[in-house]
C-alpha cells in the first residue's frame, strides 16, 4: 500500500480553478498528467502527494470510505452523503469559497405561506383537497428529512430530482422544492421564493481529513509537510489539525 497522501481536487469549473489557485499561492502546481479528462494528478513542489480528479458528490464519499485521505467539497455534500459525518471526516479548514445555501422555496404565488408553520397548514390542506401528500423536489434527502424533523413537519411526500430542481413546480413534477442556491436569481427566474425560516444549511468549500482513511506514519509526517506549506494560504484549526493527528489509529 503506498505511504502517500491521496487528495481529492473537485474536477471542473469555479471550484476547480479556485482550488488551483489556492494551491498555486502556497507554491503548490497542481498538474493533470494528460489534459482536463485525466482522473490523476500531481502536485509540483511538495513529494509523497497524489492527486485525484472527482466531483464533489463523489469526494465526500471517498473521504468517508477512506479511499482519499484528504479532500476539497462543500459542507452540503458532506451532510449529506454522510451518516453522522463528525465521526468520519474532519473539516480543517473553511476556504471562503463556494458559499451557497440549502433552501426550501415556494413558489411566489403562494402569498400567505411564508413560514415552515405556513407550510404544513397549506400541506394539510393540499392533501385534503387532492388526496396526496405535497411533493417537494430535492437532490438532499437526508438533511431535508432531519431538517423537518427537527421543525415538527412531516406532511410531504419528497420526491427525487433528477434533472433541474428549481423546474420542478413548473412543470409538475412537485409543488414545493429544496435546493441550493447562492445568489437566489434562479429560484426568482422561476418565479420561486425561499421561506424565512427555510434554511437548512449554509454551505461553502471546505478542507476535509478522513478519519476512516489508512494513516500510517509517513502519510501523518507527509500531511504535515502538506499542511506546513498551505498554512499561510488557508486557515487551519491548529487545535483540531493536532487533535485529529494525535487520534489517529
Amino acid at each position: 500500500m503506498s505511504d502517500k497522501i491521496i487528495i481529492g481536487i473537485p474536477n471542473k469549473g469555479r471550484l476547480q480553478e479556485k482550488t488551483f489557485n489556492l494551491f498555486m499561492k502556497s507554491g503548490l502546481e497542481i498538474i493533470r498528467n494528460h489534459g482536463d479528462r485525466e482522473y490523476y494528478g500531481k502536485m509540483d513542489g511538495i513529494d509523497n502527494v497524489d492527486v485525484v480528479f472527482l466531483s464533489p458528490r463523489e469526494i465526500s464519499m471517498e473521504l468517508n470510505a477512506g479511499t482519499i485521505d484528504i479532500g476539497i467539497t462543500g459542507l452540503d455534500l458532506i451532510y449529506e452523503n454522510i451518516y453522522q459525518a463528525d465521526k468520519h471526516v474532519k473539516c480543517l479548514a473553511k476556504l471562503d469559497y463556494g458559499f451557497a445555501d440549502v433552501v426550501v422555496a415556494i413558489p411566489i404565488s403562494w402569498i400567505d405561506v411564508d413560514s415552515i408553520i405556513d407550510l404544513d397548514d397549506i400541506a394539510f390542506k393540499f392533501r385534503m383537497a387532492n388526496k396526496r401528500r405535497l411533493r417537494i423536489a430535492t437532490k438532499y434527502p437526508n438533511i431535508s428529512r432531519e431538517f423537518f424533523s427537527k421543525k415538527g413537519f412531516a406532511d410531504y411526500l419528497l420526491v427525487e430530482s433528477l434533472g433541474a430542481t428549481e423546474g420542478s413546480p413548473a412543470y409538475g413534477s412537485a409543488e414545493a422544492i429544496i435546493d441550493i442556491t447562492s445568489t437566489g436569481s434562479t429560484l426568482l427566474a422561476n418565479e420561486l421564493k425561499t421561506l424565512v425560516d427555510g434554511t437548512i444549511l449554509k454551505s461553502e468549500s471546505c478542507l476535509f481529513v478522513s478519519v476512516n482513511a489508512k494513516w500510517t506514519v509517513n502519510k501523518k509526517k507527509y500531511l504535515e509537510e502538506l499542511f506546513g506549506k498551505i498554512s499561510m494560504q488557508i486557515n487551519i484549526d491548529k487545535d483540531s489539525q493536532k487533535d485529529f493527528l494525535e487520534n489517529l489509529s
